[in-house]
């Protein structure tokens, strides 16, 4: 790690690799975490002493109760579901006030945006991309559009009651002209979100101010990234992708922290790979394996409890993954899941039309043509479950990981063998880093 005591984590596949708890679990040595981008699509799922949190909006490290949560502006914040969350963990008997923070320049969910969205998933013709359906791409479409409402805007009664009936004559007329929808109504709409506003003005600030200034007195900060690297809107399997830009770079444009302030990144990725919705997807598994990694993964989405998709693991998508982000160091995790695996395909590289190739395709037809080419290794079968010290894995277990360190050229740094905070192997070189 460099002088600066800052990292930024974040999934390097295509999200749901248990990022949650490690954030959790990594959140003890750091003073602030801030999300900063993806909205309530994102689901966190940490498990404390058997107690269970799914986090959809909420920076995991809230959990803790010295460390700050921060919202930050690259997020699209719906306040129905932020205060949703809110009560569920104060009803929880955590601290939330003072604690967490949101950014007055995030841009607001508002109905319409889940009403396009659902309606756009729905209509015959369309290429559905498995979207949440909670309207995080119209939110974020109005963004770029420079017509969304930020937060700042939410709290000024006036400009929001005329943003709302503006923007239900332009979003009505389109729903109702394209997928024949029923129109919203802007007073009613008007009346229950200038009641959230007032609920959620008490966490409302410059969260770059916040940030920056935590940075310049030396406390520890953490970004956490939403999804995965590999549905970021730029270098994800586009279309197949999030609205959002979930590399590291987003960590810059979404919270106002400049680049030379990120001291490390860190990648998650499990053990093997996963995926929810539609999109390409090499090392797909489509016999028996498939359904034993769901069943001992419990592979279904925290937010929609949709099946995932399983596959073995994917090394040339891990390195694109880590060239692209800079990741120094990566967490494995759901190692668990494995251990009755006899023999373990990894994927090593790709053949495109007869050629070898480690080259990630840039379009759909790119990545139909591939064939993976696989490493087979022995299973260990026999439990890691709840392993805390990597010498005490089986053998096979550490050379299935040393392979993964070797192949991928970033290092492991902690290793995840079960769902409890406490089962997590933390290596000692990533110790030191995270301490010094």
């Amino acid at each position: 790690m460099s002088q600066r005591k800052t990292a930024v984590i974040l999934g390097a596949q295509w999200g749901d690799e248990g990022k949650g708890k490690i954030v959790d679990v990594l959140s003890e040595k750091f003073s602030v975490v801030a999300r900063y981008a993806g909205g309530h699509n994102a689901g966190h799922t940490v498990i404390i002493k058997g107690k269970k949190f799914v986090l959809q909006l909420i920076p995991c490290g809230v959990l803790r109760p010295e460390c700050k949560g921060v919202i930050g502006n690259g997020v699209v914040f719906d306040p129905m579901a932020f205060l949703s969350e809110v009560k569920k963990l104060k009803d929880a008997g955590l601290k939330v006030d003072g604690q967490l923070f949101v950014s007055n320049r995030a841009q607001v969910i508002l109905p319409y945006h889940r009403m396009i969205e659902l309606a756009a998933e729905t209509a015959p013709g369309r290429t559905k991309i498995g979207t949440t359906r909670r309207g995080i791409g119209p939110a974020y479409e109005d963004k770029v559009h420079r017509n969304g409402l930020r937060v700042v805007d939410l709290l000024n009664p006036a400009l929001l009651r005329t943003h709302i009936k503006n923007a239900c004559d332009e979003k009505n007329t389109i729903a109702h002209a394209l997928f024949g929808t029923e129109p919203l109504d802007p007073k009613g709409m008007y009346e229950e979100y200038s009641r959230l506003a007032e609920q959620v003005a008490p966490f409302v600030t410059d969260t770059a101010v916040l940030l920056n200034e935590a940075i310049k007195n030396g406390e520890k900060v953490m970004f956490e990234g939403a999804q995965g690297a590999l549905l970021d809107i730029d270098h994800g399997t586009y279309p197949f992708v999030t609205s959002s830009s979930a590399t590291s770079g987003g960590a810059v444009t979404g919270t106002g922290v400049g680049p030379t302030l990120i001291g490390t990144v860190i990648g998650v990725t499990k053990a093997y790979v996963t995926r929810v919705g539609e999109g390409p997807f090499p090392t797909e598994i489509h016999d028996s394996s498939a359904d034993l990694l769901r069943a001992r993964g419990q592979e279904y989405g925290a937010v929609t409890g949709r099946p995932r998709r399983c596959g073995w693991l994917d090394l040339p998508l891990l390195r694109y993954s880590n060239m692209i982000n800079g990741t120094e160091w990566l967490v494995v995790t759901k190692m668990d899941v494995m251990d009755e695996c006899d023999e373990i395909p990894v994927c090593t590289g790709y053949k495109i039309d007869g050629k070898l190739t480690d080259v990630i395709p840039a379009d759909m037809r790119g990545f139909e043509a591939i064939e993976p080419v696989y490493t087979k290794l022995k299973g260990w079968k026999s439990s890691t479950e709840g392993i805390t010290e990597f010498d005490k894995l089986p053998q096979l277990a550490q050379d299935y990981l040393h392979f993964i360190e070797k192949e991928s050229g970033a290092k492991i740094g902690m290793v995840s063998t079960g769902p409890d905070r406490d089962q997590t192997i933390t290596i000692a070189g990533f110790e030191e880093a995270l301490n010094s």
